[in-house]
């Protein structure tokens, strides 16, 4: 039977958010056979995949898991019937059984759902990409260091050894010499989400309320609720947030060894074609980002390369990775794997990992136990850098305006190339660059200490550092 009753927590003044009475205590210490018990939050498809890889961790126990909708509760109380079960994620959070936290929810709730359990005492795994908004994930960072919690991102490919592998290869034995430029690619076909005339109406199996928390209460106009809530901003991040913070978390590890920890500018072009859908996040966008060293360009383009079809547009190197040009070659990234080519295009050496699946929940349970935050792999600082990568693009492309070609011509030097690479993915579907679907912003800039944009349109791009929160859902100011 799942327990639906939540127990009253504990009200303070802390920015209208929420915390316990509990906060400072952590729950969890060595027994004699140094089980970790966890409780998950969110049981839709990532939360099932985190199950089963946690599950297999010896010495972890599935102790409790949580979600909005019932039928999703149930199923994942039939996989684990010893299980206790909540639809409030609150009520978890202040079982005091329960060690840590496993976080797999829409990405609104990340960082709310991840603050909330530290103060609780729990430690955290939180899925990708760490935050909605920027701010949001600084104050998860502040919560974290504040109550000495061990908190590791959803970002696996960290826990591949491959990783270190490649670093080795590019930077210490410079196996294709200096690193000059970087190439990002999503490319993968996506189809429309629909467009309703009347809004959706929730399933009864579901605690809406809940389902919300921090996102605004706002009708729904496309055809299913779960998942598709990635396409709309007030829930999701777009692909970028999506395997956008997968492929930039390689490249900030592999390229950059994470000494960037945010571009210096970045511009960005791109829109919402051909669907004609309830989304709103592009789904073909090029962004251009100066890091201050290697530059980087960011290809996302999630239709068809023509009307009807089932393949995506043509692409140098993997269609969800990257490409590192170098003086003397090029390397192409991606998920487990990697390849690095001479000037020839002739092989030079191939890499094979495990994409840091299984490995990666291994990490995060032997940080628990030694209580040692410094031996994740994808410690929260980390991949808040990482996310901040994905969040700032999609500012700068909120903060666009209608395609002007002087944009780019004044714009980062990769830019002119990538808007003519949009133009050709466009061309199938007759629409140009001067369409009124297409976007481009100016050449933002950013402060590296605040991680917010200074100077041209920083104004109307900042506006995205931080959301407004329902009642009841603030996530709290702590730094």
């Amino acid at each position: 039977m799942v327990n639906q009753t939540r127990r009253q927590f504990i009200q303070t003044g802390m920015a209208g958010g929420v915390t316990l009475a509990t906060a400072a205590q952590p729950v969890w210490s060595a027994n004699a056979n140094n089980e970790v018990n966890l409780g998950f939050i969110g049981c839709g498809g990532r939360g099932n995949i985190l199950m089963s890889a946690f599950s297999k961790v010896s010495g972890v126990t599935i102790g409790g898991v949580c979600d909005p909708d019932t039928d999703r509760l149930e199923q994942a109380k039939e996989r684990f019937p010893k299980t206790h079960a909540w639809t409030d994620l609150r009520d978890l959070i202040e079982d005091k059984s329960i060690d840590a936290i496993v976080i797999a929810t829409c990405n609104h709730w990340h960082c709310l759902a991840a603050i909330w359990a530290m103060e609780a005492g729990k430690d955290v795994y939180v899925e990708k990409p760490l935050s909605h908004s920027q701010w949001e994930g600084e104050q998860t960072v502040a919560a974290a260091a504040k109550y000495k919690k061990i908190c590791q991102l959803g970002t696996q490919q960290r826990s591949d050894p491959m990783q270190a592998e490649i670093k080795e290869f590019l930077h210490k034995e410079k196996g294709l010499g200096d690193i000059l430029s970087v190439q990002v690619n999503r490319v993968g076909v996506r189809s429309s989400i629909g467009k309703r005339s009347t809004p959706l109406p929730i399933p009864h199996n579901m605690d809406y309320d809940l389902w919300l928390g921090p996102a605004a209460d706002v009708p729904i106009f496309r055809d299913k609720l779960q998942y598709d809530w990635h396409w709309d901003w007030n829930t999701g991040s777009g692909e970028m947030g999506n395997w956008g913070i997968h492929i930039l978390d390689d490249v900030r590890n592999v390229v950059f060894r994470d000494t960037v920890k945010v571009p210096k500018r970045i511009q960005s072009i791109g829109g919402r074609v051909v669907w004609e859908d309830a989304g709103a996040t592009p789904n073909v966008q090029m962004v251009a980002m100066d890091t201050g060293s290697v530059p980087v360009q960011i290809q996302l383009a999630n239709i068809a390369a023509e009307p009807g079809g089932k393949k995506g547009p043509k692409h140098l190197g993997p269609g969800s990775g990257y490409i590192v040009q170098c003086s003397g070659g090029h390397y192409e990234g991606r998920r487990g794997s990697g390849v690095a080519f001479d000037q020839d295009g002739k092989e030079v050496r191939s890499f094979k990992g495990d994409s840091g699946n299984g490995s990666h929940q291994e990490n995060f349970i032997a940080a628990v136990r030694k209580r040692d935050q410094n031996i994740l792999n994808a410690d929260i600082v980390v991949g808040n850098d990482s996310t901040a990568w994905c969040n700032l693009a999609n500012s700068s492309f909120r903060a666009s305006k209608e395609y002007d070609g002087d944009i780019v011509k004044k714009g980062l030097p990769s830019m002119k190339e990538q808007a003519d690479r949009l133009g050709e993915i466009l061309s199938p579907y007759g629409i140009g660059l001067q369409s009124k679907e297409i976007q481009a912003s100016a050449v933002l800039e950013v402060d590296s200490e605040t991680g917010q944009f200074v100077g041209v349109d920083a104004e109307q791009a900042n506006q995205f550092y931080r959301r407004s929160y329902r009642t009841g859902f603030a996530v709290p100011k702590l730094m």
